[in-house]
């Protein structure tokens, strides 16, 4: 669906690249990804990839939007989760309490770099983060998903109140051994299970919600 242009685009309102990531809540690298091998409508302006804006918001028509009523800043839950995600070395995101993403995934797994504009592979992400934000046990732990890997999550609340999750992901189940997921010693895993929660205070003190708005602490 690409197109080439150099001349203005008249009237036609465009979309940046910035502008597609949120409609679609994609990150950059696959925003221009889809508009190289054609899955996402795109004009060439210059040099830069502009998007059709009708057809952009004809691709998400059917789907009740999402909005992010997440009180944390997703440039600073972003940067936690990417350092999280090379110190910790497995996949980390940042979600709200629906289990919808408020940031990137940090270091994918091999196994998700190869299916992550697979909107199935998303949709189940986010149906087993849901599961995982009404489970209030607050001690992390790690459990195999339908995807085949393992997931942790910690907490982020405002005051008494639960309002997102920090979660690391990839990671073999304990006796296999796929080259495409995170391989995790003992030692490693009770790193990540020690380290998630930390993460999560950190976040939970740059969170403030009105009182009322989301989960409150079950205890």
């Amino acid at each position: 669906m690409q197109r080439m242009q150099t001349q203005s685009p008249g009237m036609q309102r465009l979309l940046s690249a910035r502008q597609v990531q949120d409609i679609l809540h994609i990150d950059r690298s696959t925003v221009y990804r889809m508009a190289e091998d054609g899955r996402l409508p795109a004009i060439r302006v210059g040099k830069q990839w502009r998007f059709p804006a009708d057809e952009i918001y004809g691709l998400v028509t059917a789907l009740p939007p999402v909005i992010n009523t997440s009180p944390m800043d997703p440039t600073v839950a972003t940067a936690a989760a990417d350092v999280a995600a090379d110190l910790l070395g497995v996949m980390v995101v940042v979600t709200d309490m629906e289990g919808h993403p408020i940031t990137p995934i940090a270091n994918p797994c091999p196994w998700m770099q190869e299916h992550r504009d697979d909107p199935e592979v998303l949709q189940t992400c986010i149906a087993e983060w849901h599961r995982m934000a009404d489970d209030h046990s607050f001690d992390p732990s790690f459990h195999e998903g339908q995807l085949g890997f393992e997931c942790a999550r910690a907490f982020v609340r405002s005051g008494r109140e639960l309002v997102g999750m920090v979660l690391a992901g990839g990671v073999n189940p304990n006796g296999q051994h796929r080259p495409d997921l995170y391989e995790l010693s003992p030692e490693d895993r009770r790193r990540v299970l020690d380290a998630l929660p930390r993460v999560a205070a950190t976040l939970s003190r740059t969170a403030s919600a009105p009182a009322g708005t989301h989960q409150e602490e079950k205890r």
